[in-house]
């Protein structure tokens, strides 16, 4: 099974998962090429300075202060490196201009005969001509139970809503966000987590859950979960009251 990698160059978490899941993968498995967005973790590309601002406005200085200086120690150390991570490994990074769903990008990705596309934390909108590039389309991983906290920061939300339990989704990507039938859904008990601690485990289970999706589609014998449209929610990036009120309820970020 011809894999391709959708994901983008986060340097906090998810270079060690990536080389998780390339460890574990299948003997009939292969990762063939990735694409590596520029990270955009407010859900939309902006600029190195406004991402700096915008970190320091909603969260406040201690919050600013710890990643800023996780930011500078993960360019220091190359495990935190998405691409050098993919190098290591000998997997050709795929070089877009512009936007994923392009012609001219959709031809560079055929050029590696896909049959599966597998989107972790990928920061762009797939239309349908994407998805028909591989043979059995594109999964996606979300840290939340689908269909409740679609969207930014799942792991943010529950702890705001002081839910007990979150978990992941792998699904089927459709051209709407968050909305494709589930493949695997795996849950997990909050307990007394911060976010981090949250976004590490998570993160960990996600690439299990991908794994498991992986074979489910090798094999052909899975049965998909409804993701209910009307049982949904859906989150943006938390306002600076927002943050107050997960605060006041108690929740750590670290």
């Amino acid at each position: 099974m011809r894999l391709v990698i959708l994901t983008q160059d986060d340097p906090f978490y998810l270079a060690r998962n990536i080389d998780y899941l390339l460890k574990k993968l299948p003997p009939y498995a292969e990762v063939v090429a990735t694409v590596v967005f520029d990270v955009s973790p407010f859900g939309k590309r902006e600029g190195f300075f406004e991402k700096m601002k915008k970190t320091y406005d909603i969260f406040g200085m201690g919050f600013f202060m710890r990643y800023g200086f996780k930011f500078v120690a993960s360019k220091l150390d190359s495990r935190n490196n998405v691409r050098k991570v993919l190098t290591d490994r000998n997997i050709p990074l795929i070089q877009l201009e512009g936007g994923i769903n392009k012609e001219e990008n959709l031809a560079k990705i055929r050029e590696y005969k896909p049959d599966l596309l597998v989107s972790i934390a990928g920061n762009q909108i797939f239309k349908q001509k994407l998805l028909d590039v591989a043979t059995y389309g594109c999964i996606n991983l979300h840290t939340a139970l689908l269909p409740k906290y679609r969207g930014l920061m799942p792991s943010f939300w529950v702890l705001r809503h002081n839910e007990t339990h979150t978990g992941v989704s792998v699904f089927f990507v459709d051209e709407g966000i968050d909305s494709g039938p589930i493949l695997v859904q795996n849950k997990l008990a909050i307990g007394n987590m911060s976010q981090a601690e949250l976004i590490d485990v998570t993160k960990k289970m996600g690439m299990d859950a991908i794994l498991e999706s992986i074979e489910k589609i090798h094999s052909g014998k899975y049965e998909l979960i409804e993701n209910d449209a009307s049982q949904m929610t859906y989150y943006t990036f938390p306002t600076r009251e927002d943050v107050k009120a997960f605060r006041a309820a108690g929740k750590r970020f670290y």
